[in-house]
């Protein structure tokens, strides 16, 4: 079942958000807390943040996946910078009654590289997937955790490491109650990046910093190394237009096992009947919202709401030019996500 909803503002969203917000100053209030936490990974120890209401029972919790790569448990990267992002959303969760937990993926924060410091070049997608994996049973476990009630919220590529824990099976894996995909990847990884580059190349010969002939070089030139990577698993030296800081050879295992996910076959894995929360943007140029019609389909089986934000950036804030360069300014999550995370963590 799909729900298509606006993103403007829901009056009763707002009316109940306020009343809750009274009601967490009256006596008797149980604080909110951060606890520096940590669990194995397959021989990893990934260190984390479990935010959780002091003297609660169990209630609801979630997971939350930061966005591709080395992205830490605050949602801050060596590229951008430091966003916040994550950290915004855990404190927005404990409005709505929600514990959390994030964490730092191997090679950022107090995880580190663990034993992968002498082979980073083995950190592939499947290593972000069993710390996933190793997160969610250990947020499960937490007394504060209602079994029934255990979701994952994940921003970009974590998306599809969060539809790989609502498929788990495996023994002692927990149910997943509900997943929220925040501007998820609709397709495999290289053919995204291949239309942006795409997109890019039309952009600079309409405005004439590039000639028709030096764009389809670079066209030319990603298209070969995306055949080299999904052919041989290697990445050639050097790539023209900045094309290289995404694949190399010192990360193409990484970005061979992320584009070897499929996520529409992810998502037609996910069970029938599962709320899933989809936000995508018009402003968003990896996750924008004319492209996710496949995704959407492969997932009419769920319980699916799919809110279209306007003028929201990847990383969730107001910004109609998703720069990369303002990623790090400081500012709120988009109230229109806000909003409709108000409604699905309620459901």
């Amino acid at each position: 079942m799909i729900r298509r909803l606006s993103a403007g503002v829901v009056v009763w969203v707002l009316a109940a958000a306020l009343l809750s917000g009274c009601a967490s100053h009256g006596a008797g209030e149980r604080v909110w807390v951060d606890d520096e936490v940590s669990f194995l990974a397959d021989g990893l120890t990934v260190h984390g943040t479990y935010r959780h209401r002091s003297g609660d029972g169990p209630g609801p919790a979630a997971l939350l996946i930061s966005e591709s790569g080395a992205t830490d448990r605050n949602g801050d990267n060596n590229v951008a910078g430091p966003i916040g992002n994550m950290r915004q959303l855990a404190e927005f969760l404990s409005d709505q009654g929600v514990a959390t937990l994030r964490y730092d993926k191997v090679g950022t924060g107090a995880t580190g590289l663990g034993p992968y410091a002498g082979r980073p070049a083995d950190i592939g997608s499947a290593v972000y997937t069993t710390g996933a994996r190793a997160a969610a049973r250990f947020l499960a476990e937490q007394p504060g955790t209602d079994a029934g009630r255990l979701s994952v919220y994940a921003v970009g590529e974590g998306t599809v490491h969060a539809m790989a824990l609502a498929d788990d099976t495996a023994p002692g894996a927990p149910r997943i109650h509900s997943l929220g995909l925040l501007q998820p990847l609709s397709a495999r990884y290289l053919d995204l990046i291949g239309n942006r580059v795409s997109g890019e190349m039309t952009a600079a010969v309409r405005n004439g910093s590039k000639t028709p002939q030096q764009a389809d070089q670079v066209l030319a030139a990603w298209q070969d190394a995306v055949a080299r990577v999904r052919g041989t698993g290697s990445a050639p030296a050097a790539l023209p237009d900045g094309l290289g800081a995404i694949l190399n050879p010192g990360n193409v295992k990484a970005v061979a096992e992320a584009d070897a996910i499929d996520p529409l076959e992810l998502a037609e894995r996910v069970p029938s009947g599962t709320p899933v929360l989809l936000t995508c943007s018009d402003a968003d140029g990896q996750a924008p919202c004319t492209g996710m019609e496949a995704l959407t389909r492969a997932l009419e089986h769920t319980a699916l709401d799919i809110v279209e934000l306007t003028g929201v950036n990847h990383v969730l804030r107001d910004d109609p030019t998703d720069n990369v360069a303002n990623y790090a300014k400081p500012g709120p999550l988009s109230a229109q996500l806000t909003d409709a995370l108000s409604r699905f963590a309620a459901e």
